[in-house]
């Protein structure tokens, strides 16, 4: 398949994307550069200046809620692209709706309980649908143990699953964008298979 053709195949799927900090705005960006048609974009925080060194918001966006600025910033890569944002915070009366009717979802959340109750969520109200979790990003170096795990049949982690985000451990660009880039390129797998 060429490019052209890639494009025209992703053009038809909606993505969802749960979190829009590090791993959720750059795995956006990345989405919106491969041709993914529609995307479906969850957070309820604010760019913050302590943003702009890993996510993809830019100086200006400072106060802007998170939502608002990735839809601004996604339609400057793919003015085509359908951005469909929520303002709110994710729990487990609203997800099915938020994310109901997406081919593939994501989860970039920060806090472990979220995370959990996330996944937990989705794979029993939206079972059938794949969903790519992120885990482990914390620091900077260890490439080798940056990695995809399929764990079973519709959930695949990406990161190195362990690295817990502290104040000496911080979560750099660098590794950041690593596993935001391993998530997208799961979900472009996985859309690149369906029909």
């Amino acid at each position: 398949m060429n490019l052209s053709e890639i494009g025209s195949h992703l053009k038809k799927f909606r993505v969802g994307i749960a979190g829009a900090g590090g791993l959720g705005s750059n795995c956006a960006a990345l989405l919106a550069r491969s041709g993914v048609g529609t995307l479906v974009i969850a957070d309820y925080d604010i760019v913050e200046k302590s943003n702009l060194s890993r996510q993809f918001y830019f100086t200006g966006q400072e106060g802007m809620k998170k939502t608002e600025a990735l839809k601004e910033n996604l339609g400057r890569i793919s003015p085509e692209i359908n951005v469909i944002i929520h303002s709110l915070k994710l729990d487990r009366t609203n997800i099915s709706q938020i994310f109901g009717g997406c081919d593939v979802i994501v989860e970039a959340l920060d806090s472990s309980e979220m995370k959990e109750m996330f996944i937990e969520t989705v794979q029993i109200t939206l079972k059938e649908v794949p969903l790519v979790a992120g885990s482990g990003i914390a620091g900077w170096g260890n490439n080798d143990i940056l990695k995809t795990r399929k764990i079973d049949e519709t959930l695949y982690v990406c990161g190195d699953e362990t690295s817990e985000v502290t104040d000496d451990l911080p979560p750099l660009a660098p590794r950041v964008a690593i596993v935001a880039g391993k998530q997208a390129n799961t979900v472009v797998d996985l859309l690149m298979k369906m029909k």
